[in-house]
């Protein structure tokens, strides 16, 4: 009995794969595993268009090395597998998830999430953890463009990650700001260190599939919204009044010159309180508001139709300056400078200070480089694929001479993505919608607490 059309096209299939990864090491049954960890929980949509941009870039390298799609699987989980419940009480019960993902693959990779972080978070002490348990499985690490919050010689903080950091198991870390720190950090001769470019800036073609048309006749900025209290949490003298003061004078200004605008979020819903309160207590119309912004499409979907943006939030400038649209940074954390230097426009910044922001001469900012545009090194680039294919290939393919992609290369063999599912998108709300909760349910605990610690001292001024 011949074979129907769909089963001869299969068994082409399964020979034309063969035939081109004939020196692949790993089948079906026994793929290569990566588990990739990132910032993916985080209602912020600029950690989840990174998560997006490093899985492409995986898939990406493993067809660079002759490494078939069946033949591996990239699992995609949260950073924090430490989880908080542990880190409170050490009970090694709740480390069983963690052991389970870590010994169960074959190399772990961060990508972009706030793994650094010691100074006013526990971050530091999850990745370090996680690392003395990579080396106790054997599992060697790579870091992609981590974000690097200083170091301190001092900080004991700092260095209990400098010593995970210098662990065996680690092959190589790149950053995608401060190297300097970064190097700091190092104190094993053999572990690769690295300044590369933030995997979003993938994000035009990764996304593409969700671009929005231009607008022909009229001029138009996004303005990103950052919460209240961004600016002083990061030691810049700029309350929440001043920074209201600020979104609501650069948009007077940008109606008086004829530009549109809107402001938005990228969805943390930090933020998305204090766009609320620009509308409730600043008049800024909620017509000229964006809310809802969920899903990393959103967040590309909205840049890719405006001519410049203004915005404190990081991965908004990367992903405006990946679909070349002009961007002007908000200074609230030296990240944000270091991004500016790396793209070769250190100018496109603004100092927020305690004595304000010159909001005329930020509009006159807006209308230059929206006349300027955008200007991209290929090279620069292709620095953050370069090292995850060295990272990558050294692993799964140490013995093979392979060519990296060219720039090129990896533009045409990157696919977009659909975008999330429905699920995904429904799990992606109700973690921003928990997160509102319980906020709001501290919040509310402190006020009933404040409420009878004042009823308390009233009644003792009484009894006096």
């Amino acid at each position: 009995m011949g074979l129907n059309k769909a089963a001869v096209l299969k068994v082409m299939r399964e020979v034309f794969q063969r035939i081109r990864f004939r020196h692949d090491p790993y089948s079906q049954e026994n793929p290569f595993r990566i588990l990739l960890l990132t910032n993916r929980d985080s209602d912020n949509t600029g950690d989840q268009v990174i998560e997006a941009c490093d899985i492409s870039l995986i898939r990406t390298v493993m067809k660079n090395i002759g490494i078939g799609s069946l033949h591996f699987t990239v699992k995609s989980c949260a950073a924090a597998i430490i989880t908080k419940r542990y880190m409170e009480t050490r009970n090694e019960d709740l480390l069983e998830r963690a052991r389970n993902l870590i010994s169960e693959c074959d190399m772990i990779i961060f990508g972009g999430a706030p793994l650094f972080n010691y100074r006013y978070q526990m971050f530091y002490e999850r990745t370090a953890l996680t690392l003395e348990l990579a080396q106790e499985y054997g599992k060697p690490v790579i870091f992609s463009a981590i974000g690097v919050e200083g170091y301190d010689e001092d900080n004991p903080k700092c260095q209990r990650l400098k010593k995970a950091l210098n662990l065996p198991c680690v092959h190589q870390i790149t950053t995608r700001d401060d190297i300097d720190s970064l190097m700091k950090f190092k104190a094993r001769e053999d572990l690769e260190i690295r300044k590369v470019a933030d995997p979003a800036v993938f994000a035009s073609r990764r996304f593409e599939n969700f671009d929005r048309n231009k607008s022909k006749n009229n001029r138009r900025v996004g303005i990103f919204v950052i919460r209240a209290h961004a600016f002083l949490d990061n030691g810049v003298d700029f309350d929440e009044h001043a920074s209201a003061q600020m979104y609501v004078k650069l948009g007077e200004e940008l109606l008086k010159r004829g530009i549109a605008y809107e402001f938005l979020t990228s969805g943390h819903f930090g933020d998305e309180a204090f766009l609320d309160r620009l509308i409730v207590q600043y008049g800024i119309s909620p017509a000229r508001c964006r809310f809802g912004i969920n899903k990393p499409e959103d967040l590309a979907r909205r840049i890719s139709g405006y001519d410049a943006v203004v915005t404190a939030r990081l991965h908004p400038s990367i992903v405006s300056f990946s679909y070349g649209v002009p961007s002007i940074g908000l200074v609230w954390n030296n990240k944000v400078s270091y991004f500016y230097e790396s793209i070769g426009y250190p100018e496109r910044i603004v100092e927020v200070t305690d004595g304000g922001v010159d909001v005329v001469r930020m509009a006159d900012q807006l209308e230059a480089i929206m006349q300027e545009g955008v200007k991209k090194d290929p090279k620069f680039l292709r620095s953050v694929y370069e090292t995850l294919f060295d990272g990558i290939k050294n692993v799964a393919m140490p013995n093979r001479k392979i060519n990296c992609f060219t720039y090129e290369k990896i533009l045409k063999v990157m696919k977009p993505t659909i975008g999330v599912s429905e699920e995904e998108a429904d799990l992606k709300l109700q973690r921003k919608s928990r997160r509102t909760y319980r906020t709001y349910n501290e919040l509310f605990d402190k006020y009933e607490a404040s409420k009878r610690e004042i009823s308390e001292l009233k009644k003792k001024l009484e009894e006096k």
